[in-house]
């Protein structure tokens, strides 16, 4: 029986051609390929009512794909022509797709794109490794609806990039598992609407292939629960490092450990403390320098970075590190390490946005999985790469790709907020990946339930709604 975190797999392009082979020795790929096509078939006829359809066909399996869902419609009634780039090859799985396809065959133009009221794009699919060439953009420029097989031409299904140029889909159909580069950008804003499709791929094939990518999802990860014997120190203490020049990041990040379920959240303000005094009453603010906070072994969990400068920073990460003291860094701890990534190494989590990971690890290039993966593998600390899609990495190669989320938390202080919110995680015992994972999570469902034009101080109230959700659908 598959497990849920199995379902939330994201094979990559070459992790993907291993399934398809070890799926092979159990299943005929005639026979995968005919029940991708009729999927691909009935998804067009739920989609829109009978139109004139062309399939656009490529030389490989991607292209078989389209000869069946061609075959099928027009068994349907429906007017379908095919338009081949390339033949396939001779005496392979899509010759013989081919060769079933009974109906006309039209010149692959810009022309016969244009006659037609929808396109198939079955020209290359997710396993796309170079730049698209003509006459394929022009063809797919002019279409009036298209419908993508497993990804459109042009978007490379491991990293979402676009290769050459694509053509914005109506609806994408693919099989077995999304793949990485539906959930990333630009990628994920070519597919329309989006449809996984069961074709009976074997699920042990997964057993076969260790895939170490994830959607980030309720099941992959699990919260806590409270006990009846729980208290203050059972559900974890929060600590923080503030400074005065900017304490309302601190307090942010504060207010948010709070309410995702830290049981103390204590602010080490030192000589800073008067500009913290009007907090919530249930916050205490320490005036005592750090290294005799560090004497209390129940403050294990320690957040270093929102608000301080990197001065500020230098006098205490490393004070945390040298204590053996569980540390998520941020904001001014990416300022101190900036070309120095080394600086951060005795971490457990640190969460930059995009121009704080490259001040620190340089720009991430085109396949951005593989250079958050890099980071965490360099520093042995979980990454939170935060933007329109967040990675979390770490360092054994685990990756999660989160999309649960609104381009509204792009706000000042949204990013202190989910600081706080994976400090309460860790504080009460989560794995770092794991707290990572729910964190941001829990961010984007707050940030949904608070609405369009939030402020991150909206969002605290808005957590223990999302952490009662996650709880619910981690169950079932």
């Amino acid at each position: 029986m598959t497990s849920y975190k199995e379902r939330l797999v994201l094979p990559s392009s070459q992790e993907m051609g291993r399934i398809d082979n070890a799926a092979s020795r159990s299943v005929p790929v005639s026979a995968l390929m005919e029940n991708a096509g009729r999927a691909v078939a009935r998804a067009v006829r739920q989609f829109t009512k009978p139109c004139r359809v062309l399939v656009l066909c490529g030389p490989g399996n991607n292209g078989g794909d389209g000869y069946v869902a061609a075959r099928h419609l027009a068994n349907a009634g429906w007017p379908v022509t095919v338009a081949a780039l390339a033949a396939p090859r001779a005496g392979g799985d899509a010759a013989q797709a081919a060769a079933r396809f009974r109906g006309p065959r039209v010149p692959f133009t810009p022309e016969e794109a244009a006659r037609v009221d929808l396109v198939i794009d079955a020209v290359f699919g997710a396993g796309l490794s170079r730049d698209i060439e003509e006459p394929v953009p022009s063809v797919l420029a002019v279409a009036k609806r298209i419908v993508a097989i497993d990804m459109p031409t042009g978007i490379d299904g491991s990293t979402g990039q676009i290769r050459g140029s694509a053509r914005k889909a109506d609806l994408t159909v693919t099989f077995f598992r999304a793949k990485p580069g539906h959930l990333l950008l630009p990628g994920r804003m070519y597919l329309g609407q989006f449809e996984v499709r069961d074709i009976g791929m074997p699920e042990s094939v997964l057993e076969e292939v260790a895939i170490r990518t994830w959607q980030n999802e309720p099941g992959l990860w699990k919260l806590p629960v409270l006990g009846l014997e729980s208290h203050k120190y059972s559900r974890g203490v929060v600590s923080l490092c503030a400074g005065e020049a900017m304490p309302g990041a601190a307090r942010l990040a504060a207010a948010a450990a709070r309410r995702t379920g830290a049981g103390l959240v204590r602010i080490a303000a030192g000589e800073a403390a008067p500009a913290f005094r009007l907090g919530e009453p249930g916050l205490i603010i320490d005036e005592q320098p750090l290294s005799e906070l560090l004497e209390d072994e129940r403050r294990r969990t320690w957040i270093c970075g929102p608000g301080l400068l990197p001065e500020e920073v230098e006098k205490t990460f490393p004070q945390l590190v040298a204590a053996g003291r569980q540390v998520l860094a941020d904001a001014g701890a990416f300022s101190w390490a900036a070309d120095a990534p080394e600086r951060l190494k005795g971490a457990a989590v640190i969460t930059p946005h995009g121009g704080e990971f490259k001040r620190v690890f340089g720009a991430p290039g085109s396949d951005v999985i593989a250079a958050v993966r890099a980071a965490a593998q360099r520093i042995e600390a979980v990454v939170v790469l935060k933007g329109a899609t967040t990675l979390v990495a770490a360092p054994d190669g685990r990756v999660a790709i989160n999309t649960h989320a609104t381009s509204a938390l792009g706000t000042a202080g949204s990013g202190d907020t989910l600081t706080g919110i994976i400090a309460a995680l860790l504080a009460a015992g989560m794995e770092p990946w794991d707290a990572a994972c729910a964190g941001v999570w829990l961010h984007g469902e707050a940030g949904l339930q608070a609405g369009p034009w939030l402020v991150a101080e909206d969002l605290d109230a808005h957590l223990g709604a999302a952490r009662e959700k996650a709880t619910r659908l981690q169950q079932e």
